[in-house]
């Protein structure tokens, strides 16, 4: 069996959906999508495809530059140093969508990289909320029963590319409850 990525692409302002066929590298039951189903437009141009971390879990994070919750993104870059040599990966989803983010991917970059020497994946900036939202977004937001409120919400996607958790703006990234399940998810190890 094949199964399909979806990756998500601006150009112009309008979202356009892409489908390129992939090897699985899970296994689902017929017709279940998993995180592993989903690819980003990378912050560089580059595709960033969850399946690349299969076997690991990912904290997906939409964020933005201008926000009163922008701080986080120290937390975050901690958990990436704390957990990344036992798999997890950080992945962040810069998004205009509550009017808070910069106006291109480079200021993005340029932003996380000077305040918070940010050097978790990023995606390039994406709509996470609505009938635009990313596909990954629509999906995590059917799976977790509610969807980004606000930047910064936290999706935890299992090795299996399942959704693990879900954690509101108002859950720090080093909060216990996102520790805990990040290491209920990763291997034995220091």
């Amino acid at each position: 069996m094949r199964r399909r990525t979806i990756i998500s692409t601006l150009s112009a302002g309008a979202a356009l959906v892409a489908l390129a066929v992939l090897t699985p590298h899970h296994q689902a039951r017929a017709g279940e999508l998993l995180a592993h189903d989903f690819a980003f437009p990378g912050i560089e141009g580059e595709t960033v495809r969850l399946a690349d971390w299969a076997g690991k879990p990912v904290l997906v994070v939409n964020t933005a530059s201008r926000c009163g919750f922008t701080y986080q993104y120290d937390g975050l870059q901690a958990l990436y140093d704390r957990y990344r040599e036992r798999g997890l990966v950080v992945l962040g989803v810069p998004s205009g969508d509550f009017n808070q983010e910069l106006a291109s991917n480079e200021e993005v970059k340029e932003f996380c990289a000077v305040n918070f020497a940010i050097d978790f994946p990023m995606t390039a900036i994406s709509p996470v909320k609505g009938n635009s939202a990313h596909p990954f977004y629509t999906w995590a937001t059917r799976e977790a029963g509610t969807g980004p409120r606000w930047n910064f919400h936290k999706y935890l996607v299992g090795p299996d590319g399942r959704l693990a958790a879900s954690f509101g703006t108002n859950v720090e990234p080093t909060a216990p409850e996102v520790t805990e399940a990040i290491e209920r998810l990763l291997p034995a190890g220091s």
